[in-house]
């Protein structure tokens, strides 16, 4: 088989995060039209566990640990440069020693690049066919960011949205092909880099419904008979924390008042202080930390929530809920990319009283399994069709505009 570069700004496994699992797919896809050469990034300990397995299925896997305190400060350098924060983050010298000694040892001539800031390692060679998946829009997220905080953060996070746009544009024109999560991502891109336009295209996130499937043999996580309420996400992740704190504070004392019993789980890695203080505040919100398992935890779930108020792509804790047969509540940027019928057991609200009320609704009618949400899964977000469109692009013998 041809051999392929996959470069990731995090490992890819175990897919146990919305980024992780995107990369971890992609990576089944390669591997059945390449042999992979894989070079990674390891920002968390207990992740070091799996570089073993990776090796195991790939051609070659090469990690290098990186350490979220001291790159921030690492990335402190753009400042100088002038160039965006996310560069210097994950910049290394090691790291590129590689890219350059597999490229030329292997005869690598097809990379693909997960996330913007790994095209550095391969930005200044025109002879490769590359791809890059930005997954989304960065640097719209750091506007959006940028909205939401006082200064001096709104001064750094609208610098790098500058900046990092910039950069996203220059790679655009560099890459074979850009791709995002979704079609509203690519959408909102080719109006930001219009010239490059024919370049941009999507591929679906995916689910898989082999795994969460709602009739495999669970243990209940819940140590009450309550009704519960659930948030899955990493929990160090500051969407995440806006999203959890907006609805134990607007959301939860609204449906507290006619369901006085409700319980707010909230489960995902690495909580904040934040979030560990919902808990303290509230004896109805419970913050797990890390599990082992999600699944059991949505599969005895009474409603799934995804209040997100800011967001890019296609949220995965929606999708996974959905092939749970779970209803779910989220906020219309949770739900970007994910075209709903009115058949469906999905409800969208942004204010808090709005949200509150069909959370009440749900509730009431959570004894049931809504099996139509799990079979829109599984018509519409396939792995397997999806990894599909992602080697075609690689060969270039498919139309980005194309699904």
């Amino acid at each position: 088989m041809p051999k392929l570069l996959y470069l990731v700004h995090r490992i890819p496994y175990p897919p146990n995060k919305g980024d992780k699992i995107r990369s971890f797919h992609f990576l089944q896809a390669l591997m059945q039209e390449y042999d992979v050469f894989l070079g990674c990034f390891i920002d968390d300990f207990d992740d070091k566990q799996y570089q073993q397995a990776l090796a195991a299925i790939c051609q070659e896997v090469f990690c290098v640990d990186l350490h979220p305190k001291i790159q921030k400060l690492k990335s402190l350098q753009g400042l100088l440069t002038g160039e965006a924060l996310s560069l210097p983050y994950y910049r290394d010298q090691a790291m590129q020693d590689w890219v350059n000694k597999t490229i030329r040892e292997q005869g690598i001539e097809r990379v693909l690049v997960f996330s913007s800031p790994m095209a550095q390692y391969v930005a200044n060679r025109p002879e490769l066919h590359w791809v890059a998946d930005f997954v989304d829009v960065d640097s719209d997220k750091w506007r959006q960011y940028a909205l939401s905080k006082s200064w001096p953060a709104s001064w750094i996070y609208n610098r790098e949205a500058k900046m990092l746009l910039a950069y996203e544009q220059r790679i655009t024109a560099l890459a074979k092909a850009t791709l995002f999560v979704s079609e509203q991502e690519a959408k909102l891109f080719k109006t930001l880099a219009p010239e490059q336009a024919d370049k941009i295209g999507f591929v679906n996130n995916g689910v898989d419904t082999a795994n969460f499937d709602p009739d495999l043999s669970y243990l209940s996580p819940y140590l009450t008979d309550n009704q519960v309420i659930v948030f899955t996400g990493a929990m160090d992740y500051w969407a995440n924390v806006d999203a959890v704190k907006w609805f134990a504070e607007q959301v939860l004392p609204v449906i507290k008042q006619q369901q006085p019993e409700v319980k707010f789980y909230i489960v995902g890695s690495k909580p904040s202080k934040e979030v560990l203080q919902l808990a303290e505040n509230d004896a109805s919100v419970i913050v797990t930390g890390r599990v082992e398992d999600i699944r059991p935890y949505v599969a005895f779930a009474d409603l799934v929530v995804a209040p997100l108020r800011i967001a890019r792509g296609i949220q995965n804790k929606v999708l996974e809920a959905l092939a749970m047969a779970k209803p779910v509540i989220a906020s219309s940027a949770a739900m970007e990319g994910i075209p709903v019928g009115s058949d469906l057991k999905i409800a969208i609200a942004d204010e808090a009283e709005d949200f509150a009320g069909k959370a009440l609704v749900f509730l009431a009618e959570s004894a049931e399994r809504f099996t139509i949400n799990r079979h829109f899964v599984q018509n519409e977000f396939s792995w397997q069709h999806n990894g599909q469109k992602l080697c075609q692009v690689l060969a270039g013998d498919t139309g980005l505009s194309d699904e």
